[in-house]
C-alpha cells in the first residue's frame, strides 16, 4: 500500500507579507529624537564697546557651584537641591529691592499693553543671570537634579506672570502671549566649563 505523502504549506508569500509588515512599521513609527536643553545664550558684545561696559555687575549673577562630592553651592552658601529653586526665584523677582541682588530694567514689551492691568508696554525686567559651574567629577544625577530645579524656578515665575497678566498658566497662552512672558521673565543660564578641581598646580 502507498504512503500517503503530507502536503506541504505554501510559504511563497510569506516573504511578501514580512516585508509589507516591515514597511508599514518605518511608516508609522516615530523615532524618538534626541533634545538638548535650551538655554538662551547672551549677544555677542559690540566690538567698539568698552570692556568696562562689557562686564557684568557682580549683584545679577549667581554662581551655583556642583563639586565633585555632589555638594551644591549657591553664590557662597551650601544649599540642598530642594532649596534651590526657591533661592533661584528670591534671587531673579528681588522682592525686596536688596541692593545684593539683581538690577531691574524698564524695558517696552510689544503688546503687553494690551493684556496689563496698567495699560502700559513698559515692564521691570530682571536683569539676573544664573551660571552654572560644575566639576569633571560631578554625577550625572546631581547635574540633571541642579538642571531642573533652575528651570523649575523660571518655568514657576512664569507661571506667575501669566497667571497675573493673563489670568491663566503659562502652557495655556497662545504664541504671542508666550513671548510676551519670555521677554518679562527670560531664562538667562549660562554653563561654564567643567572643572577638575582635583588637580593642583605644583
Amino acid at each position: 500500500m502507498a504512503k500517503k505523502k503530507t502536503p506541504a504549506l505554501n510559504t511563497s508569500s510569506t516573504a511578501d507579507i514580512a516585508f509589507l509588515l516591515l514597511c508599514y512599521f518605518l511608516m508609522t513609527t516615530t523615532m524618538g529624537s534626541q533634545l538638548g536643553l535650551s538655554r538662551r545664550l547672551p549677544p555677542m558684545p559690540d566690538k567698539d564697546a568698552k570692556v568696562e561696559d562689557q562686564k557684568v555687575n557682580r549683584r545679577n549673577i549667581i554662581i551655583v557651584r556642583i563639586n565633585s562630592a555632589d555638594r551644591l553651592f549657591a553664590g557662597t552658601e551650601p544649599v540642598d537641591v530642594s532649596q534651590l529653586k526657591d533661592k533661584i526665584k528670591e534671587f531673579l523677582t528681588n522682592p525686596a529691592n536688596d541692593p545684593n541682588l539683581p538690577e531691574k530694567e524698564v524695558q517696552e514689551i510689544e503688546g503687553l499693553g494690551k493684556y496689563a492691568a496698567s495699560g502700559s508696554d513698559s515692564y521691570a525686567v530682571s536683569k539676573g543671570v544664573i551660571s552654572l559651574q560644575n566639576d569633571r567629577g560631578t554625577s550625572y544625577r546631581a547635574y540633571l537634579q541642579v538642571q531642573n530645579e533652575l528651570v523649575k524656578a523660571v518655568n514657576e515665575l512664569r507661571d506667575e506672570f501669566s497667571v497675573s497678566t493673563f489670568g491663566k498658566q503659562f502652557a495655556q497662552l497662545d504664541e504671542e502671549q508666550q513671548g510676551i512672558v519670555k521677554k518679562a521673565v527670560p531664562q538667562n543660564i549660562s554653563e561654564a566649563e567643567p572643572k577638575d578641581v582635583g588637580k593642583r598646580r605644583r
